[in-house]
């Protein structure tokens, strides 16, 4: 069954203020009304340069602990490579909807490929966002099938930015290793360890035209351990903190790191999943690049042993991450 691409709708809604309702939200949903105006939160911005390793142990770690998202500058990814992601990104969506549909998803694709629904949503409602996502890394889960073949230049966009991310999230599980006591490589390795899947989402948010009614995507936290997000400059990603919506301060050439479910369970709790959302916008197209580092599907996550006593016992359960990811899609408890 065909779906409404938002990026279509939006293009017949372009000069009028309505919109189906299916994109409207509740009234307890409305960034309108929900939204702390006047506010942008600084959320940690961390830079990675920073010679003394205790230092940077302890400031992600307070960020973990007590934000769940933190941003990172000085990351070692040239900004020529993250320019480049986000212009053959950027390009694709530009494409006519036949080319892009090539690679829709299909049934068997599962999460891979070019969509608009992601999960089952309350009411029937909709996000007004497109995507596409497809692994790109390791070699052993990718599928080009799910790759644009337009621009030319997408695939080696990817792959250098795959190459540099790799080693960026490979300091970010040491550093949260041992903010919590551990050895560096635990953490990394109890999530999977080189068979870590890394799944790249770009989310395509066109202009709406009631962004006062509409979400981009719903509050959630993301089911992977770590999520490391590039954005556009156009403001959309909030966060819930003492009660209230807020706008996250845009900040040029940073990643925006995300603590997932598997990194709270993992930490038993210390470190905490941030709930957010996006918001979108009534003259600009917004988009963001997230990598979210998976667990493989048949691997087991649970506290890590060494974090787990009679003081503090266990508050998760040990599962695969497959039935995780299950029950969380189809908003089961876990």
């Amino acid at each position: 069954m065909e779906v409404d691409r938002v990026q279509a709708i939006a293009s017949l809604s372009k000069n009028v203020d309505t919109m189906p309702s299916e994109f409207v939200r509740s009234e307890d949903e409305q960034p309108a009304i929900t939204t702390l105006h006047g506010v942008v939160l600084e959320v940690p911005v961390i830079d990675l340069s920073h010679s003394d390793e205790e230092k940077l142990v302890k400031l992600i770690a307070d960020a973990a602990q007590n934000w769940g998202l933190f941003q990172v500058v000085n990351h070692g990814i040239p900004d020529e490579a993250i320019s480049k992601l986000i212009e053959v990104g950027t390009k694709f969506f530009e494409l006519p909807k036949e080319e892009k549909e090539v690679i829709a998803k299909t049934p068997e694709s599962g999460i891979e490929g070019y969509g608009t629904i992601l999960q089952t949503e309350i009411d029937g409602k909709r996000g007004w966002v497109d995507h596409l996502f497809h692994k790109i890394w390791p070699p052993s889960v990718i599928n080009h099938k799910y790759w644009p073949k337009n621009p030319p230049s997408y695939r080696e966009a990817n792959e250098e930015y795959a190459k540099k991310l790799r080693e960026v999230s490979d300091n970010l599980f040491k550093y949260l290793s041992l903010g919590v006591g551990l050895e560096g490589h635990e953490m990394k390795e109890a999530v999977g360890g080189d068979d870590l899947i890394y799944l790249l989402k770009i989310n395509y948010y066109p202009p709406c035209p009631r962004p006062d009614l509409a979400l981009g995507v719903v509050a959630h936290t993301d089911m992977s351990t770590l999520t490391i997000l590039v954005p556009n400059e156009v403001q959309g990603l909030q966060v819930f903190r003492d009660g209230y919506w807020y706008n996250v301060k845009y900040v040029p050439n940073a990643l925006i790191v995300h603590i997932g479910d598997q990194i709270e369970i993992l930490s038993n709790g210390k470190y905490k999943a941030v709930l957010h959302r996006t918001t979108v916008n009534k003259e600009k197209t917004r988009m963001s690049w997230p990598v979210f580092l998976e667990p493989p599907p048949e691997h087991e996550v649970g506290p890590i042993s060494k974090l787990v006593n009679e003081e503090n016992p266990s508050k998760y359960k040990t599962k695969k991450y497959k039935d995780y990811v299950y029950c969380k899609l189809n908003k089961l408890p876990q």
